[in-house]
Parts: C-alpha cells; structure tokens; sequence
C-alpha cells in the first residue's frame, strides 16, 4: 500500500480486501488536516475530556499520551489519539490567539508577519488612508525613532536624511493647527535655514535666518529683542537697484543683498551684538535716501557704511525732504563713513548731536542747503583722510559746530574744493560753546564768503592755517581764534 506524498493518505491498493478501512483512514486524516484549526498550541498534556474531532499542536516536550509527539498535530478521534507530523509550509489557526501560524520545518511561526524588506510601495498608510497628495500618512498620538544600539549591530546613533532637488525648492518640518499651517522650519526656497510663523496658515513672518554661505543669523522682523553676537567681522551688501528688504544683505546680487542703507543700518543696530568686531555696510553704485542712527549699538566694533572706493561718486546718500540730513547720528551713535557723495535738499550732509561720533574719509560733499558737516549738541563729527567739496549751489556754512559740539580736521589731510562754493554764513561757523579745530590740512580750490563766523563763547583752532572763503572772518559775543 502506497500513501499521498503530501498529506501521507493511505492509498487503496488493486483487490485489496476491506477498502473501506483504508478509505476510512484517509478521510479521518482529511478532516484533522484539511482547513486545520488547532484549540490551542501552548499544552505539553492532554487536556482531560477532549471532543471528537478537537485538535491541539503539542507544545514539546509532550507529556502522556502525547510523548513523542512534539510540534505534531494531536487530534482527538474516536475515542483515542490520532498523530500527524507536520510539513512544511502547512497552515494551521489558533482560535484561542486568533492568530495563523505555519510550519517552518523547524517551528511552528507566525504565517502574516511584516515583510523583512519592504520596496517601491506607492502608498503607505499607518491608521489612515494614504492618497497621492499624501503617499506616507499617518493617524497616532505617539511615534518613536530610536537608535539601533551596538548590542543589536547598531552604532547607537539616529539621523534623519532629507533632501532636495535644488535650492529653489523647499525642504522643511510644517506645523498645522487643523491643517493649516502655523510654523515652517527648515530651507524655503533657497539653501538658507529658516524659522518661519503664520497666524493664519497664508501670511508669513520669517523671524530667524541662518546663512548657509557663513553661519551667519539674522532677523529679519523690525525690533526683534532678540540680538545675534558676532564672533567675526561682517559685510552687509546693499544694492538699490537690484537688492531687495527682504533679503538676508550677506552677499551681493539681487537674491541677498539689501535696497536700502537705512535697512542695513537698522539691521546692524537693532539685531546685533558686535562683540568687538567691524561690521562694514557696502553700498553698491546708485542713489540712495537718507541715513539716520538715533540710538548706540551694542557691543564694541565699527559700524562703516562704504560706497565706492575709486569713484566715490558713483554712489550717492541723498536726502530730499525739509529738514533731513543725508546721514544723522544722534543719542550715543557711531558710524564711520567711506567713499560716497551725500545731498541733503533742506538740511546737512553730515550731521552728529548728543554724544554721537562720525568719523569720515574720502567723500564728496554735493549741494547742502543748511550745511555740508555739523556736530551740535555734544555731537562729533572728525575728518579722518581727504575729502572733496563738490558743491552745485549756496550752503550756510561747510563746518557748522554748535552746542559744544566739536568739528575736528587735521593730520595732513587735503580738502579739495572742485568747484567754486559760495557759503552764506561762513566756510567755518561756531556758536554756543562749540569747537572747531583744524590743524595740518590743506585747500585745494576757492570758496566765496567769509573764512568764519564765530560767535557766543565758541572756539576755532586754526594753528596758523587760512579757510577757503573771499571775505574775512568775524568774531562775537565770546567768539574766538586760535
């Protein structure tokens, strides 16, 4: 007699006598083995008062009636213990786990597991359904990422890798209130890493920037208490052409640099500590507004606002309303200035009062209604190289100190008069207790009106030098010469 190569099913054999045994036993076997669910996979005895028909995998090693049977299918059938060894790949379920189970050729194993590798799914849903917008989604209140550790062949470290295609896309974490988004961080639009905020999931505040080119922070919100310190000198690029507000100012072109000088000084004084060092704001050749800085800046350095070197006038600081200056210090400012002309329309070219300090090299002094320099109220205004007078109509005075103000020009510098300036006042005019003192400096070019006006206990130092101007210069109230 011959039996089934999978099931083990005795076969009948050619005039065998009492067949239906034999067929008996193969349908016994059928209906133990066939759509197999087992009670229970975890009983090494026999259970006391089984049904017909009932089956168990014995759990090794077997006790009792089940010695010997280890992992086998133990089936309970008229009246006594029928055994099948299992094969591999045979399914059985376990109504007390709910779970399917198979034969490994070793061990019994859970049949439905997670796929050791899972590759080029097109969507994946966690608690949810994914869709094409989505492809990964996910509904749960906790997720947790952790190390593989070096016990389990780890190296006991977790990054997460995120990239993107090219600098002008975005790659970033977006936080949602009820799907609308709240906060963006990461890199929006260029390679720079930012902190964004909505209040309404359309409009976007971009409060803090770090520069991939230099590690540089920025703040791009106005009065932002928050200050970055330097810890190395910086450059602000400025360009009113091609810059915009919006950019960062840590390069030149049109995608970094800033529009406006203003901008950029208000950068520099409202968001930084310097911390000891320079910060230098390069202005771009082109015509910019007025520059004012009404409070000190934090930490020691120097603030320069620089044009163009070689052809200062190339870059211009123009002021256009009544009573603005083209660059105004006040209340404990410091600011040096470098190779560009300024304008003032109503007012001063260079102007610093209450304790502010401007010191200036290698500028151009255009058409200034009032006047080309004053320091009034303990402001300082001092000429720290040559500089140029171009003129291009009537100004009150060139040097104008008022309040113990002081005006201060000497070292060897040269003043270069280019075309003839007719000054109403005086070239020098001084009152209340200011001073103006010139010392080592020589004039290139002529001016009309009177060399100085000094008045009300004021003071000009001149160490034997003589002023530009066709008239001679005057003294009042208190005024001195020396």
């Amino acid at each position: 007699m011959t039996d089934t190569t999978n099931l083990g099913l005795p076969c009948i054999e050619a005039a065998q006598a009492q067949k239906h045994v034999t067929h008996n036993d193969a349908l016994r076997m059928l209906d133990a083995l066939v759509q197999l669910a087992v009670l229970d996979r975890d009983l090494s005895a026999p259970p006391l008062s089984p049904v017909d028909g009932q089956r168990w995998i014995v759990k090794a090693p077997g006790t009792g009636a089940w010695a010997g049977h280890d992992n086998a299918i133990a089936a309970w059938q008229d009246g006594g213990w029928s055994f099948y060894t299992p094969q591999t790949g045979w399914l059985a379920y376990t109504l007390d786990e709910g779970a399917m189970i198979g034969w490994d050729g070793s061990a019994w194993t859970d049949a439905i597991a997670v796929p050791a590798i899972l590759n080029n799914m097109a969507q994946l849903g966690i608690g949810t359904a994914a869709d094409a917008t989505n492809p990964l989604s996910a509904t749960l209140n906790n997720a947790l990422f952790a190390a593989k550790t070096v016990a389990d062949g780890g190296d006991g470290t977790l990054r997460y890798k995120l990239s993107k295609e090219t600098a002008a896309d975005t790659l970033s974490f977006l936080f949602q209130n009820n799907f609308s988004g709240r906060a963006e961080i990461g890199l929006t639009g260029d390679d720079d890493f930012h902190f964004k905020v909505s209040p309404d999931g359309t409009n976007w505040i971009d409060a803090l920037r770090i520069a991939a080119a230099t590690g540089a922070i920025s703040f791009p919100v106005s009065g932002t208490s928050l200050r970055q310190r330097l810890t190395a000198a910086r450059t602000y690029y400025v360009d009113a052409a091609a810059g915009s507000d919006s950019n960062d100012g840590l390069a030149a072109g049109s995608g970094r640099a800033f529009a406006t000088a203003q901008h950029a000084v208000d950068i520099v004084f409202g968001t930084l500590d310097l911390g000891g060092n320079n910060v230098t704001i390069q202005l771009a050749d082109g015509t910019y507004g007025t520059v004012a800085q009404l409070s000190p800046q934090v930490g020691a350095g120097i603030v320069t606002i620089q044009g163009n070197l070689t052809t200062p006038g190339n870059v211009v600081v123009a002021a256009t309303g009544g009573g603005v200056h083209a660059v105004d210090a006040r209340n404990g400012a410091v600011l040096a200035l470098v190779g560009f002309e300024v304008r003032s329309a109503a007012a001063r070219g260079v102007h610093a009062s209450r304790y502010s300090l401007i010191t200036f090299s290698n500028l151009r002094f255009g058409a200034c209604a009032d006047c080309e320099i004053e320091a009034s109220d303990l402001g300082y205004v001092q000429a720290t190289g040559n500089y140029t007078i171009v003129g291009g109509g009537n100004s009150g005075a060139h040097w104008k100190a008022v309040g113990n103000g002081i005006i201060r020009v000497g070292n060897g510098w040269i003043v270069t008069i280019l075309t003839p300036q007719n000054y109403t006042d005086a070239f020098a005019s001084s009152l209340t207790g200011a001073n103006i003192i010139v010392s080592s400096t020589s004039f290139v070019g002529s001016a009309t009106g009177k060399t100085y006006d000094i008045q009300s206990n004021s003071v000009l130092q001149l160490t034997g030098l003589t002023l530009p101007g066709n008239a001679a210069g005057v003294t009042s109230t208190g005024g001195q010469v020396i």
